[in-house]
C-alpha cells in the first residue's frame, strides 16, 4: 500500500511517501518546499496557488519514481482558511494567522460572549488568531467579502477541494477554529449566531480517514496518477503527529 502524506507547516512543507506491507512501514521524503507569509500593503497572506503547485509536484515525483499511489493525505497548520464563491472560485488569498487585522478582536468578542462560556462551549485554548476571531475581524473589515462567501475551507480542505472538487472538512482541523462543539461534533451554530457570523458557509464535518474523493481528471493527467483517492486524514498537523506516534504500536515495535 503506497500512500503520500503532505505535511505543511508555517515555514516549510514536505511530501512523505509511505510504503506499508502490512507489518512494516517505510518512509521516504520525495519533495520539500519552503512556505511563509506574503506581505502586501501591510497585511500577511498565504500564497495558496503556489503551495498547491508544490503538492502537485510531490505527487508527480512519485509518478516519476515509478510509484502508483493508493492514497493521498494532507495536514497543515490550523485556524487559517479560504473563502469560496458560489462557483467555487477563491474569493481572496487566505490571510496569515499573524495578520495584524486580528489584533484586539478576541477581547471585543468577550464583550458579547464571555470568555468562560466560549471555553465551555468549544474547549479550545484562547489564541487571538483562532478562526472565530478571524471571521469577526473580517466581518468588521470586509463585510462584503463575507457576504459573498458560499463556503469556508480550512487550508487542508482547500487543497483537497482543488485536487478533488469535493467540499468538506475533518474534525481535527475544524476543532482549531474555536467554533466546534466537541461533545456533539458539530458546529456551534448558536455561538456563531450571537456573534452575527454566517453558519451556512461552514463545511460538512467528516470523520478522520474519510475519503474526500479521487483526483480530478485534469489533475490526474497533470501528475500521472489516475483516480487516486484523497483521504481526509487528521488535517491538523499536531493531531497528525499524535496519530503518527501510534503507528509503531499498530504495526509492531520493530516498525
Amino acid at each position: 500500500f503506497n500512500s503520500l502524506g503532505f505535511d505543511l507547516g508555517a515555514s516549510a512543507g514536505r511530501a512523505m511517501l509511505g510504503v506499508c506491507d502490512g507489518t512494516r512501514l517505510t518512509l521516504e521524503e520525495v519533495h520539500r518546499f519552503a512556505n511563509g507569509p506574503v506581505r502586501i500593503h501591510g497585511h500577511l497572506y498565504w500564497d495558496a496557488p503556489r503551495l498547491f503547485d508544490e503538492l502537485k509536484a510531490g505527487i508527480a515525483a512519485c509518478t516519476q519514481g515509478g510509484v502508483r499511489l493508493d492514497a493521498i493525505g494532507i495536514d497543515t497548520w490550523g485556524v487559517d482558511f479560504g473563502l469560496l464563491a458560489r462557483g467555487g472560485e477563491l474569493l481572496a488569498m487566505p490571510r496569515h494567522y499573524r495578520d495584524p487585522r486580528n489584533q484586539g478582536v478576541m477581547e471585543r468578542v468577550f464583550q458579547t460572549v464571555p470568555r468562560a462560556e466560549i471555553y465551555q462551549r468549544t474547549g479550545i485554548q484562547f489564541l487571538p488568531f483562532n478562526s472565530l476571531y478571524q471571521l469577526v475581524a473580517l466581518q468588521g473589515a470586509a463585510p462584503a467579502l463575507l457576504d459573498a462567501a458560499e463556503r469556508l475551507l480550512f487550508m487542508p480542505d482547500l487543497f483537497a477541494y482543488w485536487l478533488t472538487g469535493t467540499l468538506g472538512t475533518e474534525r481535527t482541523i475544524a476543532s482549531t477554529s474555536q467554533m466546534l462543539d466537541p461533545h456533539a461534533g458539530v458546529w456551534d451554530v448558536e455561538l456563531l449566531r450571537r456573534l452575527g457570523l454566517p453558519a451556512h458557509i461552514l463545511p460538512a464535518i467528516a470523520a478522520t480517514a474519510t475519503p474526500a474523493g479521487p483526483l480530478l481528471a485534469d489533475i490526474s493527467d497533470e501528475v500521472g496518477q489516475a483516480g487516486t483517492p484523497v483521504i481526509r486524514c487528521a488535517g491538523h498537523d499536531t493531531a497528525a503527529a499524535v496519530a503518527a506516534g501510534l503507528v509503531p504500536f499498530a504495526l509492531g515495535s520493530d516498525t
